[in-house]
């Protein structure tokens, strides 16, 4: 580039800080004035409520209220303006609207207003900054509110900037071995993951910025970049849709590990943390019989570790065929209950059993059983006793007498395993397990949780407008369904890669399946970007993939084959080489065994399911429980006790693919029957 050039760049980045550094200021001074003139406003209304009519008060405290969202508002954009000083912007397009006039177009993280008609610097969700993802130089068009705007794509540019000063400046295209995106795949990985604000590629961008489907599936090979780009589409979403905010979101992690992983790039992207949670949480909200919920972290170690032994009757409760199993029994049961007496209310209000049995069966048809008879109660209160809460529970407990069934989740559970519907034998062990009040395994939770919502309706969520959920292909196909009976009104982003999945017990020829319960666009992503070359031609011949396609240049580290001999002698020189590292083993027993032998020599972490915080630099993980982390090396540990079966070639896919720069995979002394 051109010496002149360079110097014009220099010289828009002093114009756009001297003003950005004035901004934040102004701004500074008046936030801080703003929050002492509303504190004294309240505290005035406070003093003089008593002299004020009902009017002027209630249009005082509307005041005050705006007032106080004015101020949160400009405090949200403040924070963005603090952020970005350092760095005020990463690229600029030039765009030639047809028949206009040529526009060059600043792109950052959030926008800076020069004046009213023009930004110093515009959002990088903005429409025209489409045009920088997803267009190489030549003809382009974006949508705009008003419509498609065509035109030419003149230039696009990148920058390195630090502490406000232009360190490098180059012309690219869209070409996805860029040099700056190469720059960031030859870094090393981070404790917590960053936003890809600065080289979000065109098939992310489609998944980012789709307002125009409600619901998505998005099916993306390993490092694809799934989670960052549903944290960006995120981030899109809270600045497209009106009245969208942070409270209204909830993203399902697969574990508290991964939560805290990616805890930082909603922050780095100026927006607050939305509601997180895992679905284990959520079990634990909805079920209140029990004193605990096993996690699926837990229930995928009793399966690895060799602990469970009646394997054909899990996958029977994790398929679909047992949710028409369920649904038939409780059909079942509505249908054959029946008033067996008449209802007399203190010798004035009498109801036959005949009356009341076509209430139940005919006129309240279709709505689940306690809610069906939650309502009747309702209406013979209201119709007897002006609505009367007291006296509508009074009219359910009869009816319940009437029926001759408590409401008693626990039994019906243990009845449907007794039953003709449940199609697998189930041990009395098994039912006085069910009968235990302390813990309720993760199999028999979302059965119960599917059967209580069957039975009195589903804890329908009104506040949540958009869920996300991370590592779609670990949930069988009854948890969509609760969640799409919890969540009716939201709309859903779903990301996953079959590839990955680690439930022994449930898998997905394709995540299109999920369409059966929303309508949906299907998208796939198939780049991986963090990888090398010889790590995506190892990983493919576990699963004999050849659909990847390699983005990383020249890396030129072989993937080893080691055994566990070698263990400290590799760990030092990985160490030696790179910022983190893992031990990634096959279950949590196996990660205790060789935590503690190594211990002593290394300052090292051990990832046990609850764990909520970690230190990257050097730590011991079962493969479970790394699903969405990535390491600059890893040590894929097996041994004579430990080791991948060719049934468990999806963990140990995962194992393998955590890795970015360099891969050891140990292998068994002796070649083990039945192993990889």
């Amino acid at each position: 580039m051109e010496r002149k050039e360079i110097l014009k760049e220099e010289h828009y980045l002093e114009t756009v800080c001297a003003f950005l550094n004035q901004k934040v200021q102004e701004m500074s001074t008046k936030i801080f004035k703003s929050q002492e003139d509303i504190q004294a406003f309240r505290k005035y209304v406070w003093e003089n409520k008593g002299d004020m009519d009902v009017a002027e008060l209630t249009s005082v405290r509307t005041s005050s209220e705006m007032e106080a969202k004015l101020l949160l508002e400009e405090r949200k954009y403040f924070k963005k303006l603090m952020r970005i000083q350092p760095s005020p912007y990463f690229a600029s397009i030039i765009f030639k609207e047809e028949n206009g006039e040529a526009k060059t177009i600043y792109i950052g993280l959030t926008y800076l207003k020069k004046d009213e008609v023009a930004n110093y610097i515009y959002d990088w969700r903005a429409p025209i900054c489409s045009l920088f993802y997803d267009y190489e130089v030549g003809k382009c068009s974006f949508l705009a509110p008003e419509g498609f705007i065509k035109g030419n794509l003149e230039r696009k540019r990148q920058y390195k900037i630090e502490e406000q000063k232009l360190k490098r400046v180059f012309d690219n295209s869209l070409n996805i071995n860029d040099e700056v995106l190469q720059e960031v795949l030859a870094e090393n990985s981070n404790e917590k993951m960053k936003n890809i604000v600065n080289t979000i590629q065109q098939e992310q961008n489609a998944v980012i910025r789709n307002v125009r489907d409600k619901n998505l599936i998005v099916q993306g090979i390993a490092s694809s970049g799934k989670t960052s780009v549903a944290l960006h589409r995120i981030a899109f979403l809270l600045y497209k849709i009106p009245n969208l905010t942070s409270e209204k979101i909830l993203i399902f992690s697969p574990n508290q590990i991964f939560t805290e992983y990616i805890s930082n790039v909603l922050p780095e992207l100026g927006e607050e943390n939305t509601l997180q949670t895992t679905f284990h949480d959520y079990l634990n909200k909805i079920i209140k019989e029990y004193k605990s919920v096993e996690s699926f972290m837990h229930f995928l170690g009793r399966f690895y570790q060799g602990e469970e032994k009646n394997k054909r009757l899990i996958e029977y409760k994790q398929s679909e065929e047992i949710i028409r199993d369920l649904e038939a029994y409780v059909k079942d049961l509505e249908n054959t209950l029946v008033f067996k007496k008449d209802i007399v209310e203190n010798h004035v209000f009498e109801y036959s059993k005949e009356e009341l049995n076509q209430m139940f069966h005919h006129r309240y048809q279709g709505i689940p059983l306690f809610e069906r008879l939650r309502m009747m109660a309702e209406k013979l209160s209201e119709n007897n006793y002006n609505g009367s809460i007291k006296k509508a529970k009074t009219y359910h407990k009869l009816f319940l007498e009437s029926l001759e069934i408590k409401k008693d989740y626990i039994y019906f559970l243990s009845d449907f395993f007794r039953s003709f519907y449940f199609k697998e034998r189930v041990t009395e062990e098994e039912i006085k397990c069910l009968k235990n009040k302390q813990i309720i395994t993760y199999e028999n939770a979302l059965l119960f949780v599917y059967l209580k919502g069957l039975l009195e309706g589903f804890m329908y969520d009104r506040y949540v407008e958009q869920v996300v959920i991370d590592e779609a292909q670990d949930y069988n196909f009854l948890q969509y369904k609760i969640l799409s009976k919890i969540f009716k009104r939201a709309n859903f982003t779903i990301l996953g890669d079959i590839n990955q999945n680690i439930n022994p017990f449930y898998h997905y020829e394709t995540l299109e399946k999920l369409e059966e319960l929303w309508p949906s666009k299907y998208i796939e992503l198939n780049k991986t970007y963090r990888f090398s070359e010889e790590i995506i031609a190892y990983t493919n011949q576990i699963l004999h993939l050849s659909h990847v396609s390699a983005i990383r240049k020249e890396n030129k580290v072989p993937v080893l084959t080691h055994c566990q001999d070698n263990l400290e002698s590799d760990v030092n020189t990985l160490q030696e080489k790179y910022k983190n590292m893992a031990i990634v083993t096959k279950d949590e027993n196996t990660a205790r065994r060789v935590y503690d032998k190594i211990k002593e020599q290394f300052s090292i972490s051990l990832i046990q399911a609850q764990t909520t915080s970690f230190n990257k630099d050097l730590l011991i993980i079962p493969a479970y429980l790394a699903k969405g982390l990535e390491f600059d090396s890893v040590i894929v540990y097996q041994d004579e006790t430990s080791f991948y079966t060719k049934k468990e070639k999806n963990l140990f896919y995962v194992a393998c693919t955590r890795a970015q720069h360099e891969l050891i995979v140990y292998e068994p002394l002796k070649k083990i029957e039945n192993s990889i």
